[in-house]
């Protein structure tokens, strides 16, 4: 008994030590144009990697005594890309509903938090990590007040492993789609099971500005008179105590509020709405944001926005155009890339293409240090986790990126992907597939 409990344990331990051994090896890449974002960039510079972290970067750093050296002469060094506003691992398969965890269901779903639903087996992760993207932000939607968003790692484990910080903000929209066609008209105004009305959220963009106001003051309200919540002595409030308690820090303005807005008016009629509510705002979408560039700036306000349209999709982005982020940025606007390419695919099996929207801000004006910083360290300043992940700088997840040339270049591919310190080598779906019908069979006649 002695003997089989002394195996076990022992099995035990090294079970336990495997993945601490995995992030015990210490890399060094070296000889490479190194683009730390947080600084400027490093000729022939060296990037150290050890247990996981970063212990080292510069132009004239010693390679610690067995290190493995990766040769990068020739090669561009980057942090790991961030994709701030996405559904990967939240659905898979359209047609499956068992398999789509990112709609929430009412107006109002604060409490909602996705991640809890994040498929850590997605065959869309290994094409995303593949082209760069090390972080991703996992956002809800549906309803007005759609849910919490999560920061992710793309690290090899299940959905807690990868988990980098939750929640990292709220999203809410007033994109005219939600007030048309999100909801099912057929049951507007009809009772449900406890005979109350169905509650289909907001019709207007002043009703739900109302709404949003009633609601923070509801909030601030709740968390004042918890007491008499419990013992069923408060007048009636506007949602769940879930969803009260998860508003609680959007309304101390501790946690921001991630607005999706397209229209100028809107855009101009949120930032006064902040700023009277005293809440920290982060516009999502923002077609029109250019036309008052100077306001948001002033505000403090961060955009995140893309760079693959200039067609209206609506009549919010009437006025939508490439140069919308190199305005922005021109301004003084805190800008975060994110996809946009009108179809929706960016946000899951497209993840991976967050380098080309930042190859066509370049192109519309957005300087190429600019763009690299709009999907690396500005995403993650944004949301919070800048201590983590988004820069080359010490200390911080060696999430590392060495590629064969530019990053922004279609003919671009990362040869080395590091997450948290581990090098992940995988063939993907879409690898597996080209080797399969690269070389056909000659067809018979």
């Amino acid at each position: 008994m002695i003997r089989r409990a002394l195996i076990t344990a022992s099995l035990t331990l090294s079970v336990a030590l495997v993945p601490l051994l995995a992030r015990a090896e210490t890399v060094a890449i070296v000889g490479g144009t190194v683009y730390p974002v947080s600084g400027p960039r490093i000729a022939s510079g060296t990037v150290i990697l050890t247990d996981g972290r970063i212990s080292a970067v510069g132009a004239k750093v010693a390679v610690p005594k067995g290190a493995r050296i990766i040769d990068a002469r020739g090669k561009i060094v980057t942090p790991g890309l961030i994709a701030a506003a996405t559904q990967l691992g939240l659905s898979e398969v359209g047609g499956e509903r068992s398999t789509n965890n990112a709609a929430s269901h009412g107006p109002i779903a604060a409490a909602f938090k996705p991640w809890y639903g994040f498929f850590s087996e997605s065959a869309y992760i290994a094409p995303t990590r593949e082209d760069g993207v090390t972080t991703v932000g996992v956002v809800p939607s549906g309803g007005f007040i759609s849910g919490q968003i999560a920061m992710m790692d793309l690290d090899r484990g299940t959905a807690t492993d990868m988990l980098l910080r939750a929640p990292v903000a709220m999203s809410a929209s007033l994109r005219s789609g939600r007030f048309d066609g999100m909801y099912d008209d057929e049951t507007a105004g009809t009772p449900n099971t406890a005979g109350n009305e169905i509650d289909n959220g907001p019709n207007s963009r002043g009703e739900a500005f109302g709404r949003l106001h009633a609601l923070l003051e509801d909030v601030r309200y709740y968390a004042k008179h918890r007491t008499g919540y419990d013992n069923g002595n408060l007048r009636g409030l506007a949602t769940s105590r879930d969803d009260l308690e998860a508003l609680i820090p959007v309304a101390n303005g501790i946690e921001p509020l991630v607005l999706q807005a397209d229209r100028e008016d809107d855009i101009n009629w949120a930032l006064r709405f902040a700023r009277d509510e005293r809440i920290r705002l982060i516009i999502a979408g923002g077609a029109e944001a250019w036309k008052i560039a100077p306001r948001i700036a002033a505000a403090h306000v961060p955009v995140l926005a893309g760079a693959m349209n200039n067609l209206p999709t609506s009549f919010d982005t009437l006025n939508q155009r490439h140069e919308n982020l190199a305005i922005l940025r021109k301004a003084g606007v805190d800008i975060v890339i994110v996809g946009n390419t009108g179809g929706g695919d960016e946000a899951t099996f497209n993840v991976r293409n967050i380098r080309y929207e930042a190859g066509n801000a370049v192109v519309a004006g957005l300087s190429h240090d600019e763009a690299l910083r709009a999907i690396t360290l500005a995403p993650a300043t944004v949301f919070g986790v800048a201590d983590k992940v988004g820069s080359l700088t010490i200390g911080k997840e060696a999430n590392v990126i060495v590629w064969d040339g530019d990053p922004f270049e279609f003919a671009t591919r990362a040869e080395h992907v590091f997450v948290r310190g581990h090098e992940i080598v995988e063939r993907s779906r879409q690898d597996q597939l080209l080797d399969r019908y690269l070389h056909l069979p000659p067809t018979r006649n």
